[in-house]
């Protein structure tokens, strides 16, 4: 039984990976998890410089999932060269760095630090406010995401994964642009935008007054896209959002995605990653599936 998938070249045991700014590096989940078993870790977003995040709250709870204002909050490229490679390279498993950024020059800073690195794979975070162009999201724009996917490519040693974000009107048109600006994957979905009123406080729930919604509530809409953005594009497609276990991983594969990344699940049940790839085992067995590959898109 064949569990392996490739991503850009790079082989991953089987597709389970994890969303960037749930699982931190891995450090604290390697306590509940035994993290050699994914297929890859996805690391949360790092910048060119510490980032201090937004003002509390910055987190709120919501019908099928949770709402986050984080703000990218994260120690900076140098510290992360530092500390958290080095504990991932101690681990059986493909690195996926998630980079952010304010500019392409931010961008380009960190994806030419982590050149000479050990790590596998880059996911560039293209919702961060492009500050210098009014602070629409790089991933809003097809234009601003074919000229940033076309800049970090020419500097990147490592494979580029475009993450996607889900607020715009059509996510093939974003597919494609980055595609077409020779990106060698793409993630998808982000969060989607959201609010939520605190009715006794009569005041916001979370500071920044909108926050990014994730969890269960988002995953048909997830699905949609993944299954519309493979359909777009020849590169492989890694889906996320609202996976919770084994079959919701299945789920987004038949879509069309090659890998899948757990993201709000992890905050309930720290455990989840470890037990949707011994799920996804079993249904294979259970069908007498040989290749997980021959799942990919099966659906159309």
């Amino acid at each position: 039984m064949n569990t392996k998938v490739n991503i850009a070249g790079v082989e991953l045991k089987n597709p389970v990976t994890v969303a960037s700014g749930t699982f931190g590096s891995g450090m604290e989940y390697s306590e509940f998890v035994d993290l050699n078993l994914l297929g890859a870790v996805t690391t949360k977003g790092v910048a060119n410089i510490p980032w201090a995040g937004n003002p509390a709250p910055r987190i709120a709870e919501t019908h099928g999932g949770m709402m986050n204002a984080i703000g990218l909050q994260n120690p900076g490229i140098d510290t992360f060269c530092e500390r958290d490679i080095p504990f991932l390279k101690t681990k059986d498993t493909k690195i996926i760095v998630n980079v952010c950024g304010k500019s392409t020059e931010d961008y380009i800073e960190v994806v030419e630090k982590l050149a000479d690195c050990p790590v596998d794979l880059l996911e560039i975070n293209v919702s961060c406010p492009n500050v210098k162009e009014g602070g629409i999201a790089f991933g809003q724009d097809p234009k601003a995401l074919y000229n940033i996917t076309q800049a970090i490519k020419a500097r990147a040693k490592q494979p580029v994964i475009m993450k996607l974000s889900p607020n715009v009107t059509d996510i093939t048109v974003m597919a494609k642009a980055a595609e077409a600006a020779g990106a060698d994957a793409i993630s998808l979905i982000n969060t989607l935008t959201g609010m939520k009123i605190d009715i006794k406080k009569r005041c916001f729930a979370v500071a920044n007054k909108t926050a990014g919604v994730s969890g269960p509530a988002i995953k048909p809409i997830a699905v949609r896209m993944v299954y519309q953005a493979s359909h777009a594009v020849k590169i492989p497609v890694i889906g996320m959002g609202g996976i919770m276990c084994a079959d919701d991983a299945i789920e987004f594969i038949m879509a069309g995605a090659t890998a899948v990344a757990v993201g709000t699940a992890n905050f309930h049940n720290p455990y989840v990653t470890a037990e949707i790839i011994k799920g996804i085992e079993a249904y294979m067995q259970e069908n007498n599936v040989e290749d997980i590959n021959s799942l990919i898109g099966c659906v159309d």
